[in-house]
């Protein structure tokens, strides 16, 4: 990523995933001799997981990091994820799946939704998900790679992981310290700002020391302790947006093969995930105390655990979080880059926390400061950042704005509610035109808003004019040929929980 310049010493504040993702990435792009690496945590610090699941960036980020995914799926008894069922979204009864990857393929450079959509005004009935070969290896419980053979149909899958986000962050530091990484375990108990230029100077540690460095990351949590406490940026509150403020989360036995996807089922007051590990399954209820209590959110989470499997036990006492959705008004301020929940907070229901870490840190590094204080790259980083967070925030109220869940006081608030006009004017473009490619698409792009819109939505009103060129007959035929293919590849995948078995007893090197 180039020479650091005059950043000689970046000091990490806090650990957990983002602290520790934040060192093993940036020990691996600067050796000692360019950059000291100091991470402080506490041991009297708790940390928040709200999520273990993942999107597939992860993939892209372990490689940067160097962070083997045999070893990593080993080490945080993870699985596979190839996308996201949603139950009772859009009624108590319809499920769908939002998969990784695409759908079918661009047909004489038209997006494959255009036929698909043609073929639907003529009568054609095969669902969506027939044409996505993640969406189908994940609903039989198969699993492969994407390839990038050109003529392999495995080109248009791609995955991401289920882990324990506690025992991710403890490789990532077993990485990092191997590359020199220093840590310190202690409590931050101010930090010190040089009076010349209102940069942080130095972290003022419980045991007196001053620890000083060139730039600082601040991987404290809520906290903020550095980007609000020390420096003063407030926060935007998106709660208007995305009321959900609490979640109480309880980890279960397993009682069968992991699955390879992620589930999100509606409730009265919010949604509930369920994430399957190799050794346990995740399971959380993500509510808004304006429509119910704690207690009660606790008792339906563990009630509906129970009439999952009889054998669907809880593994530990519920455990209750509190945020508020919104983000930083500025994720990066003279020394300082707030990462993970120092920079703001979306709720899990597409699995972006870990994806926003990874991001920040990206593009930290793609414009890394060449002083102390460069405001020009604070500046792009800033807009990328927000960016990012606007994108997925639409992606997000999209989910509850187009719920069909009529008579329940949450979702009928929700669904009434004013939205951004940038959300605004996708819904318009997919209802007139079945149009996906937004302007400023971000993570979730065409495949990924056209999952959601025809699983939460009826079908749009119109679809692109260019599908009117190809001749009936072929259309049925293009169509049914590619619907062949990927169930006879498909059919040819191997069993997910035969795959994970390859990786019970990876030896992690790190």
């Amino acid at each position: 990523m180039g020479n650091p310049g005059k950043i000689s010493h970046l000091v990490i504040a806090g650990g957990g995933t983002a602290g520790w993702m934040a060192a093993a990435f940036f020990s691996k792009l600067f050796a000692p001799h360019q950059m000291r690496i100091t991470l402080v945590e506490s041991a009297e610090i708790g940390t928040i997981g709200v999520g273990e699941a993942t999107i597939p960036p992860i993939t892209f980020f372990n490689e940067l990091a160097g962070v083997d995914e045999a070893e990593m799926l080993s080490a945080t008894q993870g699985s596979f994820k190839l996308g996201i069922e949603f139950v009772g979204w859009r009624d108590p009864d319809h499920r769908y799946l939002h998969p990784f990857g695409s759908y079918g393929g661009p047909i004489n450079g038209v997006s494959f939704h255009a036929y698909w959509l043609r073929a639907r005004k003529l009568g054609y009935r095969p669902d969506l998900s027939e044409f996505s070969l993640s969406a189908l290896a994940a609903k039989s419980g198969r699993f492969d790679w994407r390839v990038d053979d050109p003529r392999d149909p495995r080109t248009t899958m791609a995955h991401a992981y289920h882990f324990d986000a506690s025992l991710y962050a403890k490789l990532l530091r077993r990485i990092a310290e191997g590359r020199g990484v220093r840590r310190l375990e202690r409590t931050i108990r101010a930090v010190n700002l040089d009076p010349l230029d209102g940069t942080i100077a130095s972290l003022l540690l419980d045991d007196g020391q001053a620890l000083e460095g060139d730039f600082f990351i601040d991987c404290s949590g809520f906290r903020a302790l550095l980007i609000e406490g020390a420096l003063g940026v407030g926060h935007d509150d998106w709660s208007a947006l995305l009321p959900a403020d609490r979640a109480v989360a309880a980890p279960s036995t397993r009682y069968e093969d992991p699955i390879p996807y992620t589930r999100a089922t509606a409730l009265t007051a919010g949604w509930q995930w369920r994430i399957p590990l190799r050794h346990r399954t995740g399971n959380g209820y993500v509510y808004c105390s304006d429509h119910i209590g704690d207690d009660e959110a606790a008792d339906v989470l563990l009630a509906n655990l129970a009439r999952e499997h009889p054998d669907n036990r809880p593994e530990a006492e519920p455990r209750f979080l509190r945020f508020k959705t919104g983000r930083r008004k500025q994720s990066r301020v003279k020394n300082c880059a707030a990462i993970g929940l120092s920079s703001g907070f979306l709720e899990p229901l597409e699995s972006t926390s870990i994806h926003l870490i990874q991001h920040g840190l990206i593009k930290l590094a793609a414009s890394f400061p060449q002083a102390r204080n460069d405001p020009a790259a604070a500046d792009l980083y800033n807009r990328i950042m927000g960016q990012e967070m606007e994108q997925i925030r639409d992606f997000l109220v999209y989910h509850y704005h187009a719920n069909g869940r009529v008579g329940e006081p949450f979702w009928d608030r929700l669904r009434h509610m004013p939205i951004p006009d940038s959300l605004r004017e996708k819904i318009e473009l997919f209802r007139t035109r079945g149009l996906t490619i937004f302007p400023d698409q971000t993570i979730f792009q065409e495949p990924n808003w056209l999952a959601v819109m025809i699983g939460q939505s009826q079908e749009p009103e119109g679809y692109d004019p260019l599908a009117d060129l190809m001749d009936e007959r072929a259309l049925y035929a293009t169509l049914e040929n590619m619907r062949a293919i990927c169930r006879r590849v498909v059919d040819q995948m191997p069993r997910h929980g035969r795959v994970l078995e390859r990786y019970a007893d990876k030896p992690v090197t790190a």
